[in-house]
């Protein structure tokens, strides 16, 4: 339970954050934020009309994991591809503004940015509208990324995958990156795609939800029973080192080779909105991670972590201020 970790052990572990680099690789997205409210409903059919008060736009997909984890203190870069119209130069430009590393952001001509519309009423979200185009990266695309890759890994402590399926995580591409982290013994964790299973044999670690960790492994996820069924399972066929699966709003689960599964409940109080959460599990989880934590202190802070963004509305992020005030708040006593 968090009340026997040491608030001071992880506290060290907290302020080591700024003195890590981590490399997120995967689907770079534009997020468009559309705010206003709702007073009436349409007489064109029934939904609500939304007056819109304002619009704003933020990193997402790959780009709100660098964004997190710059936000805890940390040096963050990302690789992957935008398109080269205006949407893409945005992306670029918000990224540089949060100092975030892109020098392996490549803009491609005729592939258009992803970018996810969501229009929020009253703290609520009434639509969300995708643009994009999901095909996989052509040979000589993803050659130029390997490239980039094969300069930035050996200078980062960690390299995390995000699998948005938009089409630049591929066997190919996970396999460069195993390779060349392992070779130079880097930390690689995965945010996974549910039908990709077979991509990340090798990695570290990986961190579906439920539901992405029942499709991932063939096992319906019921009750405890299921869940330690479908984790071991994964353990076993991407042998991997560790496996942790969030489960909304009961937690989440840690699984070990040789270890008893740890369940971890959850830390929220107030749940406003639930995007990018895994988002800022896996950030805050390889951040710990490649600061020298256990694997069960760096799911714990992940919850922490988790605990707190929910309770924030659109695609948020976490400070250490913020963190540090959770870890002391939920270990008790000793962290008064």
């Amino acid at each position: 339970m968090l009340k026997s970790l040491n608030f001071e052990v992880v506290q060290k572990r907290v302020r080591q954050f700024k003195s890590a680099r981590v490399l997120v690789v995967g689907d770079l997205i534009l997020d468009e934020y559309i705010w206003g409210n709702v007073s009436r409903i349409s007489p064109e059919a029934p939904i609500p009309v939304v007056w819109v008060k304002s619009e704003n736009y933020v990193p997402g997909g790959a780009c709100n994991v660098a964004l997190n984890i710059q936000t805890l203190g940390a040096r963050a870069e990302v690789c992957g591809v935008v398109g080269s119209e205006p949407r893409g130069s945005r992306l670029a430009r918000l990224l540089k503004q949060r100092g975030i590393g892109t020098s392996g952001v490549l803009a491609v001509r005729g592939r258009p940015t992803t970018i996810k519309t969501r229009v929020i009423a009253h703290h609520q979200q009434v639509v969300r509208i995708d643009r994009e185009l999901v095909a996989p990266l052509s040979e000589k695309l993803l050659t130029r990324v390997v490239t980039l890759l094969k300069k930035r890994i050996p200078e980062v402590d960690a390299v995390c995958i995000e699998d948005y399926g938009k089409g630049v995580i591929t066997p190919r591409l996970v396999a460069e990156v195993v390779h060349l982290a392992r070779a130079h013994k880097k930390i690689i964790t995965v945010d996974p795609k549910e039908n990709h299973l077979m991509y990340y044999r090798g990695v570290t670690s990986i961190t579906p939800n439920h539901h992405e960790a029942a499709a991932l492994s063939g096992v319906p996820i019921r009750d405890d029973a299921s869940l330690w069924k479908a984790g071991r399972k994964l353990l076993r066929i991407l042998r991997c080192e560790n496996v942790l699966i969030t489960l909304g709003e009961s937690g989440m689960c840690l699984f070990k080779k040789g270890a008893k599964p740890v369940k971890i409940p959850t830390l929220a109080q107030d749940v406003f909105d639930v995007s990018g959460a895994g988002d800022t599990v896996i950030g805050t989880y390889t951040l710990a991670l490649a600061c020298g934590a256990s694997y069960l202190e760096a799911a714990y802070l992940a919850n922490c972590a988790a605990g707190i963004v929910v309770g924030k509305v659109g695609t948020a992020t976490v400070t250490t201020r913020e963190l540090l005030a959770k870890v002391r708040q939920v270990t008790g006593p000793q962290g008064a």
